[in-house]
């Protein structure tokens, strides 16, 4: 029986289930999601990450790194640790372009944090016996300074959303429709939240789905007093704000910085991100049940004061653009063109991808979470 049938039997018998726990059958269900069967990256796989796209992103993030351990006192040991490392490739350039440093790849225990056993494979094969796994964050060992990259793994932790409706806020569900297919409905709230009503919230879905939502529901919703129309969605995702806040006690407890890039907003803002890709294109996640990449975006202001909240500096949020500029990637696509001029209009495609207000350079984000007495490179203006 397909993933998918699993879930409709599940909810025939038990009713909607929420979203959160949808995302997540859906990416790292043991018998078939889609991280533990069939996560396809590169041009022939469903999707295609920065450090694929090209070595100065990876190079870049070195550069870095190194200079962080260097305002960190030149730690050693250290952990480099690197969650949701893809098929390894960032890693890679990483410890690549840091042979400009002896003493910091001497210095640094490499740590990779993956859950898919396929992209643990593709990562052993690319950089062989030096790193060590976790699981977990908390399986990495503490007890020394760290430097963490995290490249688009807030979008793989699930987000709760809720729909403004002529009653009041209401909860997406996943229900059964009455063809007896997958299909979206809404729980209202309880009790109704900030002077709205929870009754009548209609969609798509089995009629079980109008059962009130549990009463935490509501301390996610904005602020009361905001103008919000009919159908607005808002998101929220406490899993990548625990992220934030588990990420920021080890660096308050050890000391470093951890650097997250993701696509996402920079500011609280309504929206439905939630998407399904497979082979390059969006599908119907409701059909894809463990056959496409599910990811939502980053809200990168809710694990920023997450990680104030547990005592460590975050902020500000830039784009990749400005963090890839400020770095020096125009002067290193030169100088990869230079040295391989037949290539320079592939390197200038490249370059466009990742700093392009089009492409990934404006809807991508980076943030930095860090100890409270430590300045990291781009990241001076922490609070």
């Amino acid at each position: 029986m397909s993933l998918l049938d699993r879930l409709k039997a599940q909810i025939a018998q038990d009713g909607p289930i929420g979203g959160p726990e949808f995302f997540t059958r859906c990416l790292h269900d043991p018998r078939d999601g889609y991280y533990a069967t069939r996560p396809g990256l590169g041009a022939g796989g469903d999707f295609v990450t920065a450090p694929l796209v090209s070595q100065m992103f990876g190079e870049l993030i070195s550069l870095w790194a190194i200079e962080t351990w260097t305002r960190m006192g030149r730690p050693a040991p250290f952990r480099l640790v690197e969650m949701g490392p893809g098929d390894g490739t960032l890693m890679g350039d990483l410890l690549r372009a840091a042979r400009v440093a002896p003493d910091f790849l001497e210095a640094a225990d490499v740590w990779l944090v993956e859950v898919s056993e396929p992209l643990k494979a593709k990562q052993a094969e690319r950089l062989g016996e030096r790193p060590r796994w976790a699981s977990r964050l908390d399986e990495v060992p503490a007890g020394a300074p760290m430097i963490l990259v995290a490249n688009e793994l807030l979008d793989c932790l699930p987000a709760r959303q809720f729909v403004r409706t002529k009653d009041g806020w209401s909860e997406r569900v996943i229900g059964l429709g009455e063809d007896g297919e997958l299909a979206f409905g809404l729980r209202p709230l309880n009790p109704p939240p900030r002077g709205g009503g929870g009754r009548g919230a209609t969609g798509g879905g089995s009629p079980a789905a109008l059962a009130p939502s549990p009463s935490d529901a509501s301390r996610h919703l904005p602020p009361e007093g905001e103008d919000f129309p009919v159908g607005a969605v808002v998101e929220t995702s406490p899993a990548q704000a625990a992220l934030a806040s588990d990420i920021a006690h080890r660096l308050v407890t050890d000391g470093g910085a951890a650097l997250l890039i993701d696509y996402g907003r920079a500011q609280p803002e309504a929206g439905d991100t939630l998407q399904a890709v497979q082979n390059h294109q969006k599908v119907d996640p409701l059909k894809t049940a463990g056959l496409a990449d599910l990811t939502v975006w980053a809200d990168f202001p809710s694990v920023v004061a997450a990680a104030r909240d547990t005592g460590a500096k975050a902020g500000p949020i830039l784009t990749q653009g400005q963090f890839l500029v400020a770095l020096g990637i125009l002067d290193r696509a030169e100088a990869l063109a230079a040295r391989r001029p037949e290539k320079t209009d592939q390197i200038g495609r490249q370059l466009d991808r990742l700093v392009g207000e089009a492409q990934m350079g404006t809807l991508f984000k980076v943030a930095c979470l860090c100890a409270p007495d430590l300045s990291p490179p781009l990241f001076e203006d922490a609070t």
